[in-house]
């Protein structure tokens, strides 16, 4: 079992960026596809991004195409969320997965997430 830890949330203006990032301490990780999740107030959680093991590919949600970028350091066992041209909208709950399935991007272990707040 992997348990992902979440960093990097905070409060920032529209337009702004900020960068996630998710440790996961087990020497497996390399072969881990990781993801990342949001939930806002109200609204169930919702897929935002994913990149497989090898970094090979990556994945997005419709609605960060452009503006985020997943990546990973494998040697660090670090995923990261780079998030530009933040818009109020992307305020919520951001949560880290380690294991989520390619496709369906479901399963996986869960971190316990990091508040993101864009101010308009």
């Amino acid at each position: 079992q992997v348990q992902p830890v979440e960093s990097g949330g905070g409060l920032v203006q529209a337009g702004g960026s900020l960068r996630l990032s998710c440790a996961a301490s087990r020497r497996t990780f390399s072969r881990y596809n990781m993801g990342w999740f949001r939930q806002a107030p109200g609204k169930e959680r919702e897929f935002v991004a994913a990149i497989t093991w090898s970094s090979s590919n990556t994945y997005y949600a419709d609605s960060v195409k452009g503006r985020f970028t997943i990546s990973r350091d494998n040697a660090k066992n670090t995923v990261y969320l780079q998030m530009n041209k933040l818009k109020p909208e992307d305020t919520a709950v951001y949560f880290c997965n380690a294991g989520l399935s390619i496709g369906d991007f479901r399963g996986g272990y869960w971190g316990q997430g990091t508040q993101v707040t864009v101010s308009s």
